[in-house]
Protein backbone atom coordinates (compact mmCIF):
# COMPACT_ATOMS: atom_id res chain seq x y z
CA UNK A 1 0.00 0.00 0.00
CA UNK A 2 1.19 3.49 -0.78
CA UNK A 3 1.98 5.77 2.12
CA UNK A 4 0.70 9.31 2.55
CA UNK A 5 3.86 10.80 1.06
CA UNK A 6 3.61 8.66 -2.08
CA UNK A 7 -0.09 9.46 -2.39
CA UNK A 8 0.59 13.18 -2.08
CA UNK A 9 3.35 13.04 -4.69
CA UNK A 10 1.15 11.05 -7.06
CA UNK A 11 -1.58 13.70 -6.87
CA UNK A 12 0.74 16.57 -7.81
CA UNK A 13 0.15 18.25 -11.15
CA UNK A 14 2.96 19.21 -13.48
CA UNK A 15 3.01 22.65 -11.92
CA UNK A 16 3.23 21.11 -8.45
CA UNK A 17 6.08 18.80 -9.45
CA UNK A 18 8.00 21.70 -10.94
CA UNK A 19 7.50 23.67 -7.73
CA UNK A 20 8.78 20.76 -5.63
CA UNK A 21 11.82 20.41 -7.89
CA UNK A 22 12.53 24.16 -7.56
CA UNK A 23 12.17 23.96 -3.78
CA UNK A 24 14.60 21.05 -3.52
CA UNK A 25 17.07 22.88 -5.73
CA UNK A 26 16.88 26.02 -3.58
CA UNK A 27 17.26 23.94 -0.43
CA UNK A 28 20.36 22.21 -1.80
CA UNK A 29 21.91 25.53 -2.88
CA UNK A 30 21.14 27.10 0.49
CA UNK A 31 22.79 24.26 2.37
CA UNK A 32 25.85 24.14 0.12
CA UNK A 33 26.34 27.92 0.03
CA UNK A 34 25.33 28.45 3.62
CA UNK A 35 22.66 30.98 2.63
CA UNK A 36 19.89 30.90 5.24
CA UNK A 37 17.43 33.02 3.17
CA UNK A 38 17.59 30.47 0.36
CA UNK A 39 16.76 27.72 2.84
CA UNK A 40 13.80 29.70 4.15
CA UNK A 41 12.48 30.29 0.63
CA UNK A 42 12.97 26.60 -0.16
CA UNK A 43 10.98 25.56 2.92
CA UNK A 44 8.12 27.87 1.90
CA UNK A 45 8.16 26.57 -1.68
CA UNK A 46 8.11 22.94 -0.51
CA UNK A 47 5.40 23.58 2.08
CA UNK A 48 2.97 25.09 -0.42
CA UNK A 49 2.23 21.90 -2.43
CA UNK A 50 2.17 19.82 0.74
CA UNK A 51 -0.42 22.12 2.30
CA UNK A 52 -2.44 22.07 -0.93
CA UNK A 53 -2.34 18.26 -0.99
CA UNK A 54 -3.50 18.10 2.62
CA UNK A 55 -6.35 20.52 1.92
CA UNK A 56 -7.55 18.54 -1.10
CA UNK A 57 -7.22 15.22 0.73
CA UNK A 58 -9.31 16.48 3.64
CA UNK A 59 -12.08 17.77 1.43
CA UNK A 60 -15.21 15.66 1.81
CA UNK A 61 -17.85 15.60 -0.88
CA UNK A 62 -20.72 13.51 -2.18
CA UNK A 63 -21.63 13.79 -5.85
CA UNK A 64 -24.56 12.19 -7.63
CA UNK A 65 -25.10 12.19 -11.38
CA UNK A 66 -27.95 11.28 -13.69
CA UNK A 67 -27.99 10.99 -17.48
CA UNK A 68 -30.82 11.32 -19.95
CA UNK A 69 -30.00 10.11 -23.47
CA UNK A 70 -32.33 11.32 -26.23
CA UNK A 71 -32.92 9.16 -28.15
CA UNK A 72 -31.60 6.03 -26.44
CA UNK A 73 -31.47 4.22 -29.80
CA UNK A 74 -30.07 5.92 -32.90
CA UNK A 75 -29.33 4.62 -36.41
CA UNK A 76 -25.75 4.44 -37.56
CA UNK A 77 -24.62 7.93 -38.50
CA UNK A 78 -27.16 9.61 -36.20
CA UNK A 79 -26.60 11.80 -33.14
CA UNK A 80 -27.90 11.59 -29.59
CA UNK A 81 -28.21 14.40 -27.06
CA UNK A 82 -27.07 13.65 -23.50
CA UNK A 83 -28.18 15.69 -20.50
CA UNK A 84 -25.87 15.14 -17.53
CA UNK A 85 -27.18 16.40 -14.20
CA UNK A 86 -24.60 16.70 -11.41
CA UNK A 87 -25.84 17.10 -7.82
CA UNK A 88 -23.83 18.02 -4.72
CA UNK A 89 -25.27 15.49 -2.26
CA UNK A 90 -23.20 16.83 0.62
CA UNK A 91 -23.95 19.70 2.98
CA UNK A 92 -20.94 21.87 2.28
CA UNK A 93 -20.21 23.97 -0.77
CA UNK A 94 -18.07 22.24 -3.34
CA UNK A 95 -14.85 23.65 -4.67
CA UNK A 96 -13.56 23.73 -8.22
CA UNK A 97 -14.70 20.51 -9.86
CA UNK A 98 -13.36 19.33 -13.21
CA UNK A 99 -15.78 16.79 -14.68
CA UNK A 100 -14.84 14.36 -17.44
CA UNK A 101 -17.40 12.02 -18.97
CA UNK A 102 -16.30 8.58 -20.17
CA UNK A 103 -17.40 8.08 -23.79
CA UNK A 104 -16.37 5.11 -26.01
CA UNK A 105 -14.03 6.19 -28.82
CA UNK A 106 -16.54 5.00 -31.46
CA UNK A 107 -18.91 7.75 -30.29
CA UNK A 108 -16.46 10.65 -30.25
CA UNK A 109 -14.25 12.44 -27.74
CA UNK A 110 -14.88 12.42 -24.00
CA UNK A 111 -16.30 15.84 -23.03
CA UNK A 112 -15.03 17.85 -20.05
CA UNK A 113 -16.84 20.40 -17.90
CA UNK A 114 -16.04 22.78 -15.03
CA UNK A 115 -18.38 23.27 -12.04
CA UNK A 116 -17.32 25.85 -9.44
CA UNK A 117 -18.62 26.10 -5.86
CA UNK A 118 -21.85 24.13 -6.16
CA UNK A 119 -23.75 24.58 -2.90
CA UNK A 120 -25.00 21.64 -0.86
CA UNK A 121 -28.06 20.01 -2.41
CA UNK A 122 -27.67 22.05 -5.58
CA UNK A 123 -27.57 20.68 -9.12
CA UNK A 124 -25.94 21.72 -12.36
CA UNK A 125 -26.94 20.41 -15.79
CA UNK A 126 -24.57 20.12 -18.73
CA UNK A 127 -25.23 18.85 -22.24
CA UNK A 128 -23.12 17.12 -24.85
CA UNK A 129 -23.68 15.24 -28.09
CA UNK A 130 -22.45 11.83 -29.22
CA UNK A 131 -22.24 10.56 -32.79
CA UNK A 132 -23.30 6.99 -33.51
CA UNK A 133 -20.66 6.27 -36.11
CA UNK A 134 -20.46 2.52 -35.51
CA UNK A 135 -23.18 -0.01 -34.81
CA UNK A 136 -23.20 -1.55 -31.34
CA UNK A 137 -24.32 -1.31 -27.72
CA UNK A 138 -22.45 1.23 -25.60
CA UNK A 139 -22.37 2.64 -22.07
CA UNK A 140 -21.98 6.36 -21.41
CA UNK A 141 -20.11 6.98 -18.17
CA UNK A 142 -19.03 6.75 -15.48
CA UNK A 143 -18.32 10.36 -14.55
CA UNK A 144 -14.79 11.20 -13.44
CA UNK A 145 -14.48 14.06 -10.92
CA UNK A 146 -11.19 15.89 -10.51
CA UNK A 147 -10.58 18.23 -7.58
CA UNK A 148 -7.86 20.88 -7.78
CA UNK A 149 -6.56 23.38 -5.28
CA UNK A 150 -6.74 27.14 -6.03
CA UNK A 151 -3.07 27.17 -7.11
CA UNK A 152 -3.43 24.20 -9.49
CA UNK A 153 -0.72 22.21 -7.68
CA UNK A 154 -2.68 19.12 -6.62
CA UNK A 155 -5.21 17.07 -8.56
CA UNK A 156 -7.44 14.39 -7.04
CA UNK A 157 -9.48 12.11 -9.27
CA UNK A 158 -12.55 10.11 -8.24
CA UNK A 159 -14.58 7.92 -10.63
CA UNK A 160 -18.25 7.13 -10.19
CA UNK A 161 -20.07 3.90 -10.97
CA UNK A 162 -23.15 5.11 -12.83
CA UNK A 163 -23.68 4.87 -16.58
CA UNK A 164 -26.42 5.00 -19.21
CA UNK A 165 -26.98 2.76 -22.26
CA UNK A 166 -26.93 3.88 -25.88
CA UNK A 167 -27.72 1.54 -28.76
CA UNK A 168 -26.56 2.32 -32.29
CA UNK A 169 -28.69 0.23 -34.66
CA UNK A 170 -28.04 -0.41 -38.35
CA UNK A 171 -29.61 1.99 -40.80
CA UNK A 172 -32.81 1.04 -42.57
CA UNK A 173 -33.05 2.19 -46.18
CA UNK A 174 -36.29 2.01 -48.19
CA UNK A 175 -36.15 -0.75 -50.79
CA UNK A 176 -38.64 0.79 -53.19
CA UNK A 177 -41.34 -0.97 -55.21
CA UNK A 178 -38.94 -3.37 -56.96
CA UNK A 179 -37.49 -6.59 -55.69
CA UNK A 180 -38.70 -10.18 -55.36
CA UNK A 181 -41.68 -9.33 -53.12
CA UNK A 182 -42.73 -6.15 -54.90
CA UNK A 183 -45.76 -7.73 -56.49
CA UNK A 184 -47.12 -9.39 -53.37
CA UNK A 185 -48.99 -6.45 -51.99
CA UNK A 186 -52.44 -7.79 -52.54
CA UNK A 187 -54.44 -9.80 -50.10
CA UNK A 188 -54.89 -9.59 -46.38
CA UNK A 189 -52.18 -9.97 -43.80
CA UNK A 190 -51.08 -13.53 -43.41
CA UNK A 191 -52.72 -14.63 -46.64
CA UNK A 192 -51.21 -17.61 -48.42
CA UNK A 193 -51.39 -17.75 -52.17
CA UNK A 194 -50.43 -20.53 -54.57
CA UNK A 195 -49.72 -20.44 -58.25
CA UNK A 196 -50.32 -24.13 -58.73
CA UNK A 197 -53.55 -25.97 -58.01
CA UNK A 198 -53.59 -29.70 -58.67
CA UNK A 199 -55.41 -30.51 -61.88
CA UNK A 200 -55.22 -27.05 -63.54
CA UNK A 201 -54.09 -26.97 -67.15
CA UNK A 202 -52.24 -23.66 -66.81
CA UNK A 203 -50.24 -24.69 -63.75
CA UNK A 204 -46.71 -23.29 -63.41
CA UNK A 205 -44.07 -25.99 -63.49
CA UNK A 206 -40.34 -26.40 -63.53
CA UNK A 207 -37.94 -29.32 -64.11
CA UNK A 208 -37.54 -31.82 -61.28
CA UNK A 209 -34.53 -31.33 -59.00
CA UNK A 210 -33.00 -33.87 -56.67
CA UNK A 211 -34.75 -33.70 -53.32
CA UNK A 212 -38.14 -32.54 -54.65
CA UNK A 213 -41.20 -34.20 -53.17
CA UNK A 214 -42.51 -36.78 -55.65
CA UNK A 215 -46.04 -35.81 -54.67
CA UNK A 216 -45.39 -32.48 -56.43
CA UNK A 217 -44.77 -34.16 -59.80
CA UNK A 218 -47.12 -32.82 -62.48
CA UNK A 219 -47.74 -35.81 -64.71
CA UNK A 220 -49.52 -33.95 -67.53
CA UNK A 221 -46.58 -31.58 -67.97
CA UNK A 222 -44.19 -34.53 -67.70
CA UNK A 223 -46.02 -36.40 -70.47
CA UNK A 224 -46.18 -33.26 -72.63
CA UNK A 225 -42.49 -32.34 -72.33
CA UNK A 226 -40.94 -35.77 -71.89
CA UNK A 227 -39.09 -34.48 -68.82
CA UNK A 228 -40.03 -34.97 -65.19
CA UNK A 229 -41.76 -31.73 -64.08
CA UNK A 230 -42.99 -30.57 -60.66
CA UNK A 231 -45.65 -28.04 -59.70
CA UNK A 232 -44.19 -24.65 -58.78
CA UNK A 233 -45.80 -23.23 -55.66
CA UNK A 234 -45.29 -19.63 -54.67
CA UNK A 235 -44.03 -19.43 -51.12
CA UNK A 236 -45.99 -17.09 -48.85
CA UNK A 237 -43.81 -14.01 -48.26
CA UNK A 238 -46.61 -12.57 -46.17
CA UNK A 239 -46.69 -15.70 -43.95
CA UNK A 240 -43.05 -16.46 -43.10
CA UNK A 241 -39.58 -15.52 -44.29
CA UNK A 242 -36.13 -16.30 -42.92
CA UNK A 243 -32.87 -14.37 -43.21
CA UNK A 244 -29.47 -16.06 -43.05
CA UNK A 245 -26.73 -13.60 -42.09
CA UNK A 246 -23.11 -14.66 -42.59
CA UNK A 247 -21.09 -13.12 -39.72
CA UNK A 248 -17.92 -15.21 -39.99
CA UNK A 249 -14.80 -13.09 -39.56
CA UNK A 250 -12.98 -15.17 -42.18
CA UNK A 251 -15.66 -14.32 -44.75
CA UNK A 252 -15.15 -10.55 -44.49
CA UNK A 253 -12.41 -7.92 -44.46
CA UNK A 254 -13.24 -6.08 -41.24
CA UNK A 255 -12.38 -2.46 -40.45
CA UNK A 256 -10.69 -2.46 -37.06
CA UNK A 257 -8.27 -0.44 -34.97
CA UNK A 258 -8.01 3.10 -33.64
CA UNK A 259 -8.10 4.62 -37.13
CA UNK A 260 -11.41 2.89 -37.83
CA UNK A 261 -12.82 4.23 -34.54
CA UNK A 262 -11.72 7.75 -35.43
CA UNK A 263 -13.38 7.52 -38.85
CA UNK A 264 -16.55 6.15 -37.25
CA UNK A 265 -16.69 8.99 -34.72
CA UNK A 266 -16.70 11.57 -37.54
CA UNK A 267 -18.57 9.65 -40.27
CA UNK A 268 -21.47 11.41 -41.96
CA UNK A 269 -25.02 10.15 -41.68
CA UNK A 270 -24.93 9.02 -45.33
CA UNK A 271 -21.47 7.42 -45.14
CA UNK A 272 -21.35 3.89 -46.64
CA UNK A 273 -20.71 0.90 -44.35
CA UNK A 274 -16.99 0.48 -43.60
CA UNK A 275 -16.79 -3.21 -44.55
CA UNK A 276 -18.77 -6.05 -46.08
CA UNK A 277 -20.11 -7.35 -42.74
CA UNK A 278 -21.64 -3.98 -41.90
CA UNK A 279 -23.14 -3.82 -45.39
CA UNK A 280 -24.80 -7.20 -44.90
CA UNK A 281 -26.08 -6.20 -41.44
CA UNK A 282 -27.69 -3.07 -42.89
CA UNK A 283 -29.10 -5.16 -45.74
CA UNK A 284 -30.61 -7.55 -43.16
CA UNK A 285 -32.13 -4.59 -41.31
CA UNK A 286 -33.62 -3.08 -44.48
CA UNK A 287 -34.89 -6.32 -46.02
CA UNK A 288 -36.19 -7.66 -42.71
CA UNK A 289 -38.04 -4.42 -41.95
CA UNK A 290 -39.64 -4.46 -45.40
CA UNK A 291 -40.80 -8.06 -44.93
CA UNK A 292 -42.23 -7.33 -41.49
CA UNK A 293 -44.12 -4.34 -42.87
CA UNK A 294 -45.63 -6.66 -45.50
CA UNK A 295 -46.95 -8.86 -42.68
CA UNK A 296 -44.32 -11.62 -42.79
CA UNK A 297 -43.38 -13.64 -39.72
CA UNK A 298 -39.63 -13.02 -39.73
CA UNK A 299 -36.90 -15.23 -38.33
CA UNK A 300 -33.20 -14.41 -38.54
CA UNK A 301 -30.31 -16.84 -38.10
CA UNK A 302 -26.57 -16.30 -38.33
CA UNK A 303 -23.85 -18.85 -38.88
CA UNK A 304 -23.69 -19.35 -35.08
CA UNK A 305 -27.14 -18.69 -33.55
CA UNK A 306 -30.71 -17.52 -34.08
CA UNK A 307 -31.66 -13.97 -33.17
CA UNK A 308 -34.50 -15.09 -30.95
CA UNK A 309 -37.70 -13.05 -30.75
CA UNK A 310 -39.37 -12.06 -27.51
CA UNK A 311 -41.00 -14.75 -25.43
CA UNK A 312 -44.20 -16.20 -26.92
CA UNK A 313 -43.62 -14.28 -30.19
CA UNK A 314 -43.62 -16.15 -33.49
CA UNK A 315 -41.14 -13.81 -35.19
CA UNK A 316 -39.14 -10.63 -34.82
CA UNK A 317 -40.76 -7.22 -34.97
CA UNK A 318 -39.04 -4.36 -36.79
CA UNK A 319 -37.77 -2.67 -33.61
CA UNK A 320 -36.72 -5.98 -32.09
CA UNK A 321 -34.90 -6.88 -35.30
CA UNK A 322 -32.79 -3.70 -35.13
CA UNK A 323 -31.99 -4.26 -31.45
CA UNK A 324 -30.81 -7.81 -32.14
CA UNK A 325 -28.74 -6.76 -35.15
CA UNK A 326 -27.07 -3.99 -33.10
CA UNK A 327 -25.40 -6.66 -30.98
CA UNK A 328 -24.21 -8.90 -33.83
CA UNK A 329 -20.43 -9.43 -33.72
CA UNK A 330 -18.06 -11.37 -36.02
CA UNK A 331 -17.95 -15.07 -35.24
CA UNK A 332 -14.91 -17.34 -35.25
CA UNK A 333 -16.57 -20.20 -37.10
CA UNK A 334 -14.85 -21.36 -40.26
CA UNK A 335 -17.81 -22.86 -42.11
CA UNK A 336 -21.51 -22.26 -42.70
CA UNK A 337 -22.55 -25.74 -41.56
CA UNK A 338 -24.01 -24.73 -38.15
CA UNK A 339 -25.85 -21.81 -39.72
CA UNK A 340 -27.34 -24.03 -42.45
CA UNK A 341 -28.61 -26.45 -39.81
CA UNK A 342 -30.24 -23.57 -37.94
CA UNK A 343 -31.71 -22.32 -41.22
CA UNK A 344 -33.20 -25.73 -42.03
CA UNK A 345 -34.99 -25.87 -38.67
CA UNK A 346 -36.13 -22.23 -38.69
CA UNK A 347 -37.23 -21.75 -42.30
CA UNK A 348 -39.19 -24.89 -43.03
CA UNK A 349 -40.88 -24.46 -46.41
CA UNK A 350 -40.86 -20.65 -46.28
CA UNK A 351 -38.60 -18.56 -48.53
CA UNK A 352 -35.06 -17.72 -47.48
CA UNK A 353 -32.89 -14.66 -48.10
CA UNK A 354 -29.22 -15.54 -47.57
CA UNK A 355 -26.81 -12.63 -47.02
CA UNK A 356 -23.37 -14.14 -47.53
CA UNK A 357 -19.76 -13.05 -47.35
CA UNK A 358 -16.95 -14.87 -49.14
CA UNK A 359 -18.17 -18.44 -49.60
CA UNK A 360 -16.64 -21.29 -51.53
CA UNK A 361 -18.26 -23.81 -53.87
CA UNK A 362 -18.56 -26.41 -51.09
CA UNK A 363 -20.65 -24.07 -48.94
CA UNK A 364 -22.81 -23.16 -51.94
CA UNK A 365 -23.47 -26.87 -52.54
CA UNK A 366 -24.45 -27.28 -48.87
CA UNK A 367 -26.99 -24.49 -49.22
CA UNK A 368 -28.45 -25.97 -52.40
CA UNK A 369 -28.77 -29.41 -50.81
CA UNK A 370 -30.34 -28.04 -47.63
CA UNK A 371 -32.89 -25.98 -49.54
CA UNK A 372 -33.76 -28.31 -52.40
CA UNK A 373 -37.49 -28.10 -53.04
CA UNK A 374 -40.12 -26.14 -54.94
CA UNK A 375 -39.40 -22.78 -53.30
CA UNK A 376 -37.25 -20.11 -54.93
CA UNK A 377 -34.74 -18.73 -52.41
CA UNK A 378 -32.62 -15.59 -52.71
CA UNK A 379 -28.93 -14.98 -52.10
CA UNK A 380 -26.89 -11.79 -51.90
CA UNK A 381 -23.16 -12.45 -52.26
CA UNK A 382 -20.77 -9.78 -51.01
CA UNK A 383 -17.92 -9.07 -53.42
CA UNK A 384 -15.30 -8.92 -50.65
CA UNK A 385 -12.59 -8.10 -53.17
CA UNK A 386 -14.27 -4.77 -53.94
CA UNK A 387 -14.19 -3.87 -50.24
CA UNK A 388 -10.51 -4.75 -50.20
CA UNK A 389 -9.89 -2.25 -53.00
CA UNK A 390 -11.96 0.40 -51.22
CA UNK A 391 -10.04 -0.22 -48.00
CA UNK A 392 -6.72 0.20 -49.79
CA UNK A 393 -7.87 3.64 -50.98
CA UNK A 394 -8.55 4.60 -47.33
CA UNK A 395 -5.08 3.54 -46.25
CA UNK A 396 -5.79 -0.05 -45.25
CA UNK A 397 -3.32 -2.77 -46.20
CA UNK A 398 -4.12 -3.86 -49.78
CA UNK A 399 -4.92 -7.44 -50.77
CA UNK A 400 -2.53 -9.15 -53.17
CA UNK A 401 -3.45 -9.73 -56.79
CA UNK A 402 -3.49 -13.52 -56.38
CA UNK A 403 -5.78 -13.33 -53.32
CA UNK A 404 -8.09 -10.90 -55.13
CA UNK A 405 -8.25 -13.24 -58.14
CA UNK A 406 -9.07 -16.20 -55.91
CA UNK A 407 -11.88 -14.25 -54.23
CA UNK A 408 -13.32 -13.38 -57.65
CA UNK A 409 -13.08 -16.98 -58.84
CA UNK A 410 -14.83 -18.34 -55.74
CA UNK A 411 -17.52 -15.68 -55.99
CA UNK A 412 -18.32 -16.62 -59.57
CA UNK A 413 -18.30 -20.34 -58.83
CA UNK A 414 -20.61 -19.95 -55.82
CA UNK A 415 -23.03 -17.76 -57.80
CA UNK A 416 -23.18 -20.28 -60.64
CA UNK A 417 -23.84 -23.18 -58.26
CA UNK A 418 -26.62 -21.33 -56.47
CA UNK A 419 -28.27 -20.31 -59.74
CA UNK A 420 -28.04 -23.90 -60.98
CA UNK A 421 -29.82 -24.95 -57.77
CA UNK A 422 -32.74 -22.60 -58.46
CA UNK A 423 -31.65 -19.63 -56.34
CA UNK A 424 -31.95 -16.03 -57.45
CA UNK A 425 -28.54 -14.42 -56.93
CA UNK A 426 -27.26 -10.85 -56.83
CA UNK A 427 -23.74 -9.65 -56.09
CA UNK A 428 -23.13 -6.63 -53.84
CA UNK A 429 -19.97 -4.59 -54.30
CA UNK A 430 -18.59 -1.79 -52.15
CA UNK A 431 -20.67 1.32 -52.73
CA UNK A 432 -23.75 -0.51 -54.03
CA UNK A 433 -26.97 0.70 -52.37
CA UNK A 434 -29.02 -2.02 -50.72
CA UNK A 435 -32.09 -0.98 -52.72
CA UNK A 436 -30.36 -1.51 -56.07
CA UNK A 437 -29.08 -4.97 -55.09
CA UNK A 438 -32.56 -5.91 -53.87
CA UNK A 439 -34.05 -4.72 -57.17
CA UNK A 440 -31.58 -6.92 -59.07
CA UNK A 441 -32.85 -9.92 -57.14
CA UNK A 442 -36.23 -9.23 -58.70
CA UNK A 443 -34.62 -9.66 -62.13
CA UNK A 444 -33.10 -13.14 -61.97
CA UNK A 445 -31.90 -12.99 -65.57
CA UNK A 446 -30.01 -9.70 -65.08
CA UNK A 447 -26.27 -10.13 -64.91
CA UNK A 448 -24.56 -8.76 -61.85
CA UNK A 449 -22.28 -5.82 -62.75
CA UNK A 450 -18.62 -6.63 -62.64
CA UNK A 451 -19.16 -10.38 -62.15
CA UNK A 452 -17.79 -12.78 -64.74
CA UNK A 453 -19.17 -16.28 -64.44
CA UNK A 454 -16.54 -18.94 -63.83
CA UNK A 455 -17.27 -22.55 -64.88
CA UNK A 456 -17.46 -24.98 -61.96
Amino acid sequence: MRGPVATALASLTLRGRCLVAAGLTLLLLGVVLGERPLVQVAVFVLALPLLSAAAVARRRFRVASRRTVTPARVPRGGDAEVRLEVTNAGRGTGGLWLLAETVPPELGRSPEFVVDRLHGGGSAAVHYRVHGGRRGRYRLGPLRLRLVDPFGLVLRTVAGADSAPLTVVPRVVPLGPGGPVGGHEGGGAGARRSIAVHGEDDVSTRPYRQGDDLRKVHWRATARTGELMVRLEERPWRAQATLLLDTRARAHLLARGHAADSRAATARADAPPPDSLEWLVEAAASIGTALVERGATLRVVTDALELAPAEHAAGLGSGELLDRLAGVTPSRLSGLGPGIELLTRAAGDGPVVALLGAIGPDEAVELVRARSGPSTDLAVLADVGSWAAAGAQRGRRPVGASAHGELTRQLGAAADLLRAGGWQVAVAAAGDPVASVWARLGRPDAAAPGLRAVPT
